[in-house]
C-alpha cells in the first residue's frame, strides 16, 4: 500500500504544481490530498509539504484549524460563479438543469464560505 500512496502523493503534487500555473485549477486541495497520501507513507515528504515556504502555512492552516484565508475564499465562489454563468449563457440550458447545477454548486460555496480564516 506504501507504494501506492507514495506515487498518488506525487501524482497530487505534480497536479497542484500545474495548478499554480492553470488558473482553472486549484493548487491547495490537490496539495492537501498529497500531504493526507504522504502522511501514510512518508512522513518526511508530508513534512517537506507542510514545511514548504508557499504551501505550507495554507496546508497547516487547514489541518490544524479547517481554515481558508479570505482570499482564497473570494477566488473560489468568484471562480464557481463565473463557471456557473459559462454554464447559463454557453448552453442555454433546460430550467431543471440549470436548478441542479446551481444547486450542486451552492454546496460547496457555503462549505468554503464557512470555513473560519486563519488567525480568527
Amino acid at each position: 500500500m506504501r507504494p501506492l500512496l507514495l506515487s498518488l502523493g506525487w501524482f497530487f503534487v505534480a497536479v497542484g504544481v500545474i495548478g499554480v500555473f492553470l488558473p482553472v485549477l486549484p493548487t491547495t486541495p490537490f496539495l492537501l490530498l498529497a500531504v493526507a497520501c504522504f502522511a501514510r507513507s512518508s512522513p518526511k515528504l508530508e513534512a517537506w509539504l507542510l514545511e514548504h515556504p508557499k504551501f505550507g502555512p495554507p496546508l497547516r492552516d487547514w489541518r490544524e484549524k479547517g481554515a481558508i484565508p479570505r482570499k482564497a475564499k473570494i477566488a473560489a465562489v468568484v471562480m464557481m460563479s463565473v463557471s456557473y454563468a459559462i454554464f447559463w449563457f454557453g448552453t442555454s440550458p433546460p430550467f431543471w438543469r440549470a436548478t441542479l447545477v446551481a444547486a450542486l454548486m451552492i454546496g460547496p460555496a457555503i462549505f468554503v464560505v464557512t470555513r473560519p480564516e486563519p488567525g480568527a
